[in-house]
This record gives C-alpha cells, structure tokens and sequence, in this order.
C-alpha cells in the first residue's frame, strides 16, 4: 500500500469555487425535482378548477334556455335556491297615454297701467295678495281732474243762459218778420245763432263726462280675479299714461293653462277622439315625473305643425283649486287617449331584455323558473301589457332574476308589504302544489269504505 503512487489515483476535478463538481451537480438535480414537482402539483389544482367551473355552467349551455334565449348563468344553475319575489299576472284595464313635456301658462296676464297723470296718494294691495275683479288697487291724486270738472260745468251753464238769451231773441225775431218790420235773413241769422250755442252746450257736455272719467281713472281697480306679482312704483311717485313698465302685473290662476307638445304621428289619434266630442283627461306631473300635481280637460290643439321639431302643440286647462300650478312651471303631461279592457298586465320589473327580444321568468309548480318569451303590446307607469307569451295567472319573476336561469330553483316570496296580494296567492297556490295532498277521513258507512272493507 505504501507503494502506491499519488498519481496512480484519480484525479478530483474542482470547480471555480473550490467545491468538488460532483458535488454542485447534485445539488442541481434536487432543485429540478423540487420544480417538477410544483409543476404537477399546479397543473393537477388548475385542472380540477376548471373542470368544477365547466360543470357548475353546463346546465346554462345545454338547458333548455341556454344561452340562446337571454338565460344568464348564475347561482341557481349550481344547484342553489335562489330567493326571489314574484307576482301573478293578472287582467286590467290599461290606460293608453300620449307623453309631453309642458309649460304652465296663466289663463290671463294683465299688466295694469295708468290712464290719467298724477301722483299716487294711496295703495291699497300688498305684493302677492290675491284680489277679485273690481277690488281697489291704486288711488292717484284726482285734484286736477276736479278742478277740470268744476270748470267745464262753469262753461256749461255760461252756455246755457246765452242760448236762453238767444232763443228769446230767436222767438221776438218771428213776430217782427210776420208783422214785415225784420227781413227773413235776420230771423235765420237769429236761428244759426240758436244752433251755435245748442253745439256749445253739447261740447261742455262732452268735456264735463270727461273730467267725470278721469276721475274714475284715478281710481284702479283689479281688471280681473289674480294674484299680484311684486308693484312697480311707490307711494308718491309721479305715474304718467304714457309709462311703459305699468304699476302691477296680476295673473290669473283659477283656472290656469298647459301648453304642451306631442309628436306628429299621434296627432291623428287625438283628433279622432276631439272629433268625437270626447273630453280628453290630461294629467300634469312635476319634472322628476313622479309625482302628479293636477287633473285638467284637453281644451284645443294648435293649427299648425312645428316643422323644426316635427311637433304640435296642445292646450289643455286646470282647475287649479289649490294654486299647485304656478305661471312658467315645467311639467310632465299624460294625455289620456284611450283605455285597453282586460288586457294581461304584469309589473315591469318582470321584464327581462336579450339577444333575442323580451322575455320573463314563469315560477312553475316545483319551484323552478322557465324562461318564456313575452310579447308587450304597451306599458302604463309600472304595469306593462303583454299580448302573447303568459296567460292570467302565471307566476313570474319581479326581483332577483340576475341570479337565474332556465330550470333554476326558486324561493317565492310575495312583494314586500303586499299583503294578501295575488302574488301572495300565487305562492300560496304553488305552495300547496308541491306538498303531499292528506287524505280525507271517510265515513265509515260510506259505499267507499264499505268496499275497502270487503276487499
């Protein structure tokens, strides 16, 4: 043994680092076994994913509604009961109305001005107040008005007792022409002279009704039943006729007016039922179109068409007994036309949209939904029509559809604070078709239970 020599041996190869290479290629094959391994172990767990979400969605795909009539795949196609409410359709007479956007407008605007010049000595209104035809409104200074009248009834009867004079002298002049001591042009001169101040009186008649009227004038007075806007002058100011602005402006609003506009294409229908002295109803909603803020009549339609728009304008009146419309308000109009009878009518959540038109969900008797293709004939607020797809009766879906498909397994529930609605009673009714029925006691002399007995 000691005879051997070191360079008989092997030699042992290192690497840069100082370490055996066999040593570093050992350690490289634990970490692509580690690696391997991890490869395996993910795509086993994406496999299995996979598979579990194919299977989970292939009752969408290959169900009867598939994806082909707007089912949506969800949690009842896994196999869970999806909560949901429900509501029976039903018949009822739907309302046919023609929508437009209106403007409040007051039945009569009047903006009361001055008729004489003057100072104004008295108010008698406050902003806001409403008045009645004939109430006081404004006095203005009737002096100078007076003293005109005292004048023209001054020259009045200075007119008078000179046409007295001359008709005594007219009637003198007669005599003296019959006895042949005047010629007959001195008693027509006498006559013209009558007729001059007989035209004299009348005109002093005349300037005395005026100052009579400027008097008046200088009382104002409400010309119609309004309500008073905010004045335009002051006590004490100087008024003349000729003022542009006016003194106050008074609208009336009992009853008051809507100017709306409808398309065209429903201009025939509504002169149809105006043509049949029918009365149209017209309801007025605030902006949101939620809220109904009055009930008025169809008054008349306007004698052209507004080509820019493509529009025609109506005109409908309101009572308004409780000052609900107010000048220049923006409302939403419902022109009632007509009324479908017994039409089958379901709420609108219930309608579902996809690829291929309007569909609903129909519960069915083992607490499944079908999905069923509806035709809507029209809507009105929240029922629609439907004249093909569901029959009165049928049970369909109002809440909770996102979570359906065709086939999916439902909990029924009626409407919240419903009541004893018919969708109630119709969850009843499926309900108690899916419970065992309990048979009934017999009568034991009954011929039935006598042949039970025998067999």
């Amino acid at each position: 043994m000691g005879g051997l020599n070191s360079s008989n041996l092997p030699e042992a190869s290192y690497g840069r680092s100082g370490e055996p290479e066999a040593r570093e290629g050992k350690s490289h094959a634990w970490v692509w076994v580690l690696a391997l391994v991890a490869v395996v172990a993910l795509g086993f767990w994406y496999f299995h994913g996979f598979k579990a979400s194919t299977e989970a969605q292939s009752p969408a795909v290959s169900g009867p509604g598939g994806g082909g009539r707007g089912g949506r795949p969800g949690m009842g196609g896994a196999g869970f009961t999806v909560p949901v409410v429900i509501a029976t359709a039903q018949k009822a007479d739907l309302p046919v109305y023609f929508n437009g956007l209106g403007t409040v407008t007051a039945f009569n605007t009047v903006t009361v001005r001055s008729r004489v010049d003057g100072q104004i000595v008295r108010i008698n209104f406050t902003e806001g107040q409403t008045v009645h035809q004939g109430d006081s409104l404004i006095e203005i200074d009737p002096r100078p008005y007076q003293v005109q009248l005292e004048q023209a009834e001054g020259q009045l009867a200075k007119d008078q007792a000179q046409l007295r004079d001359i008709q005594v002298n007219y009637d003198r002049f007669q005599l003296l022409f019959k006895e042949g001591v005047i010629p007959k042009q001195q008693v027509d001169t006498q006559l013209a002279q009558v007729g001059q101040f007989e035209g004299s009186i009348k005109a002093d008649q005349g300037m005395i009704d005026s100052a009579k009227l400027q008097l008046v004038y200088c009382h104002i007075t409400a010309p119609i039943t309004g309500r008073i806007g905010l004045r335009l002058v002051d006590l004490g100011n100087i008024v003349h006729s000729g003022d542009v602005n006016g003194l106050l402006v008074i609208t009336q609003l009992q009853p008051i007016s809507v100017i709306f506009s409808l398309p065209q294409d429903q201009l025939s229908q509504v002169l149809g039922k105006l043509h049949g002295s029918q009365q149209l109803t017209v309801e007025a909603y605030d902006r949101d179109d939620t809220t109904k803020v009055a009930t008025g009549k169809l008054l008349t339609i306007d004698n052209q068409i507004d080509t820019s728009t493509g529009t025609y304008k109506l005109k409908a009146v309101f009572n308004n007994e409780n000052n609900t419309l107010f000048p220049n308000q923006f409302v939403n109009t419902h022109l009632l036309v007509d009324t479908k009878r017994n039409a089958t009518t379901v709420p609108a959540p219930a309608i579902q949209r996809g690829p291929q038109g309007t569909y609903v969900y129909v519960a069915q008797k083992d607490n499944t939904v079908k999905i069923q293709p509806v035709t809507i004939a029209l809507s009105s607020g929240n029922l629609v029509g439907i004249s093909q797809g569901i029959q009165p009766g049928d049970v369909v879906v109002i809440d909770g559809q996102d979570k359906l498909q065709d086939g999916s397994k439902i909990d029924p529930r009626p409407p919240v604070g419903s009541g004893p609605t018919r969708a109630g009673q119709g969850q009843n009714q499926m309900q108690a078709a899916r419970q065992p029925s309990t048979p009934v006691p017999q009568d034991p002399q009954s011929p039935s239970s006598q042949r039970g007995k025998r067999q």
